[in-house]
């Protein structure tokens, strides 16, 4: 990390944690307010939504003392994020005093607004929905009382259950991503894109990057439970919206799929890797069952058994070199923002087996195979200028020297990424003695609150 991204850091007083401006689309040094104690920022982006944002804020406002009171909050702080609209969006949020209206000129996507609204937000929560009046404000209740009292760092209210008004293509749709997210991550919960949701702003810096666009949701659910943050979930009602909808199924569900995609190779990349492993290692399993059972019971390799052997050789050689792939990733997901809870048992284990003294040893240990299985050969051809040896013998040792090479070459990528994680944890603390020494208290500028206390 560099130490001008460093500086560029706003520290949040209450969780003492840093939020990284240089990772957000839209960031102003003079957005910055102080922050209320127990408090939540809710954000509602709007693009062309004039049929319904009237009706979003006022459910909005009429909310805010059932929610404060579920959840011992002080405040309810409301921001209407108006992305590029054309229509009258700005124009009728505009019309309600206790709401802080943000214009974008033009469309920066769903996820920015979204960001710039808890960039310029005093909440210590911070949550989004919709604003098309598919959600129930009434339930940011129960989200930040899921903060607030549970400890979750992300609450979510899932729309997919019996009485949801969810079209079928989108429920299908999103029933696909859950369980997809769920196998990769081994977390499990109904509805990755939920529109609502309220999040800790402690845990930012666990999130971002977040895209700026309708994948923004996706991206999120994924690098939370990815990243092992504590993620609940409520259900809620879900209305047929007001007006046209903005999602492309194909397009966006297109995205969608990439944003999680994206989560796992930032922070679980071993996971791809171990799925085709042992898919490898299945099918070379199936394949060499036959084979094994036959030279047991007779004792002897009939000429058939050569497409096998090669098959098995390939599917060998593959394997491991997806094996050592996972390693290899597990060791480079360190260097990211990948905290160190979130690995995994199979993580741990591989990222132990491929460590730089055990792979030196496997190699030699490949080597001296490979020399047992071709040694015949070499003293036929030493003696009499040709080759008589077994065509399993050539194949077994084939497969020990090129696994060698494998191992060998990975042993030196090893050492690589030792050495880069050597020179970041010396920048990180050349850095931060940097910033204690150079970093002075400024006063940030103060901003007129639009918090309303309504007890």
């Amino acid at each position: 990390m560099m130490i001008d991204e460093l500086l560029s850091y706003r520290f949040d007083a209450q969780s003492n944690r840093g939020i990284p401006a240089a990772v957000e689309s839209a960031t102003s040094p003079q957005a910055v307010c102080e922050l209320v104690k127990n408090s939540l920022t809710i954000v509602i982006p709007a693009l062309n939504e004039e049929a319904a944002i009237a009706q979003t804020i006022s459910r909005c406002l009429d909310a805010r003392p059932t929610v404060m009171e579920a959840a011992g909050l002080t405040a309810v702080e409301i921001i209407v994020v108006s992305d590029g609209s054309t229509d009258r969006t700005a124009e009728i949020a505009g019309d309600f005093d206790e709401v802080k209206v943000i214009v974008f000129e033009k469309n920066r996507g769903y996820g920015a607004a979204i960001k710039e609204g808890w960039l310029q937000g005093n909440g210590t929560l911070l949550g989004f929905m919709d604003a098309d009046g598919t959600c129930d404000p009434q339930y940011f209740g129960e989200l930040a009382r899921l903060c607030v009292e549970e400890s979750a760092d992300v609450a979510l209210g899932s729309r997919l259950h019996g009485q949801s008004q969810m079209p079928r293509i989108r429920r299908i749709g999103n029933r696909c991503y859950a369980i997809m997210l769920g196998f990769l991550c081994g977390r499990y919960v109904t509805d990755t894109a939920s529109g609502m949701r309220v999040v800790r702003r402690g845990v930012l810096t666990d999130l971002y990057p977040l895209p700026d666009g309708l994948h923004f949701t996706p991206a999120m659910s994924a690098r939370a439970m990815l990243n092992n943050l504590r993620v609940s979930e409520t259900p809620m009602p879900y209305s047929e919206r007001i007006g046209d909808s903005k999602l492309s199924v194909l397009d966006d569900g297109i995205r969608f799929f990439q944003a999680i995609m994206s989560g796992v190779l930032c922070y679980r990349p071993e996971k791809l890797f171990l799925i085709a492993f042992s898919f490898c290692i299945l099918l070379l399993m199936l394949m060499a069952a036959y084979p094994t059972e036959f030279y047991f019971k007779h004792h002897w390799i009939e000429e058939w058994m050569i497409y096998r052997f090669s098959a098995c050789s390939l599917l060998g050689s593959v394997g491991l070199l997806l094996f050592l792939a996972a390693g290899l990733t597990n060791r480079m997901a360190r260097l990211s923002r990948r905290r160190a809870d979130s690995n995994t048992f199979w993580a741990t284990l591989v990222g132990a087996c491929v460590q730089g003294p055990v792979l030196l040893v496997s190699s030699v240990l490949l080597f001296l195979a490979s020399v047992g299985f071709l040694w015949p050969g070499i003293l036929e051809f030493f003696g009499t200028g040709k080759v008589y040896m077994h065509w399993s013998r050539l194949l077994a040792g084939a497969f020990t020297l090129f696994s060698m090479f494998q191992t060998l070459i990975f042993w030196v990528l090893v050492k690589v990424a030792d050495v880069w994680t050597a020179q970041e944890n010396y920048q990180k603390r050349v850095t931060m003695e940097t910033v204690s020494e150079t970093v002075m208290p400024v006063e940030e500028p103060t901003v007129e609150s639009n918090f309303v206390n309504t007890t």
